[in-house]
């Protein structure tokens, strides 16, 4: 009922899920990862202890294959069982029982394992695994490029309902606490791939740091900036074009009443291109149309 990639970046330290079915909710059964552990995806009549066993066992030592192979011998049901799963050092392992429902099948490659049930066919892993080793970036991008590739070559041949992805980074979380870097779902949706692209799109500009540029802190953009903030409430005296602390504290009050305080960073002077953006355009609706 479900098709999945676990996978693993060695540059970035991070580790994911991303997962499509045609079953509600998918994201809150299917993916499981801890940084610096490794990622498991658990279906097919899914046994969710998979996931934290799973990753207690690799966190122990395990390999991948062995924390699969030590998951599936304890599990009487294991003939209905699919997993997938990838370790610290990205060993990736695959397993799909006797029973699970045709199509149904796996396939590994170097730091990650695709499988799925009652799929079209064959080609829904072998695209996703195509797609996945043939994209560039960040692994949330690889992940994303592989679950549109095994919805576009059919998917669950049952349909399309939800559809999720999970990375975790060490203090990849809000505020740098935790370490779910990404964690986005999309419960029911007539094209949940699609859906969840969107999603992610939204969050990506939003609150990642990946194509937001930086911008120079110079005294114009300051000054215009100080303007923008008397107009939306959040500053209050002259434009002076200098970046002294009321304009900092300003600007961050702004950037957190917009969803954006992951934008801004006085520790390294660093100001992001969205922030000011958003700046702008909320003070511009603030001005009398005439």
């Amino acid at each position: 009922m479900t098709f999945s990639i676990v996978a693993f970046d060695p540059v970035r330290g991070d580790w994911g899920v991303a997962v499509a079915s045609k079953f509600p909710a998918v994201g809150a059964v299917v993916p499981w990862a801890r940084a610096g552990v490794g990622a498991i995806a658990t279906q097919s009549f899914a046994n969710v202890d998979y996931g934290p066993h799973g990753l207690d066992l690799m966190a122990g030592g395990m390999s991948a294959l062995e924390a699969l192979d030590a998951l599936v011998t304890a599990d009487h049901g294991r003939a209905q069982r699919q997993a997938g799963a990838v370790d610290a050092q990205g060993r990736a392992a695959t397993f799909t029982g006797d029973e699970c429902v045709a199509w149904a099948g796996g396939t590994t490659g170097e730091g990650f394992a695709c499988q799925g049930n009652i799929l079209v066919g064959p080609e829904v892993v072998d695209a996703m695994a195509a797609a996945y080793a043939g994209t560039d970036g960040d692994l949330v991008d690889r992940l994303m490029a592989a679950l549109e590739a095994g919805d576009a070559a059919g998917g669950d041949r049952r349909g399309r309902q939800s559809a999720a992805v999970l990375v975790v980074r060490e203090h990849g979380g809000y505020a740098g606490r935790g370490d779910r870097y990404i964690d986005l779902r999309v419960d029911d949706h007539p094209e949940a791939v699609r859906e969840l692209r969107r999603v992610f799109t939204v969050f990506d500009q939003e609150f990642l740091i990946r194509d937001d540029a930086p911008v120079e802190p110079t005294e114009t953009l300051i000054r215009e900036l100080q303007g923008c903030l008397i107009a939306t409430g959040h500053y209050r005296g002259e434009p002076t074009g200098t970046l002294d602390d009321a304009t900092k504290v300003a600007i961050e009050d702004f950037a957190a009443r917009f969803n954006l305080e992951n934008k801004v960073n006085w520790n390294t002077g660093e100001l992001y291109e969205s922030v000011v953006r958003e700046i702008r355009e909320v003070a511009a609706a603030q001005e009398p149309t005439g």
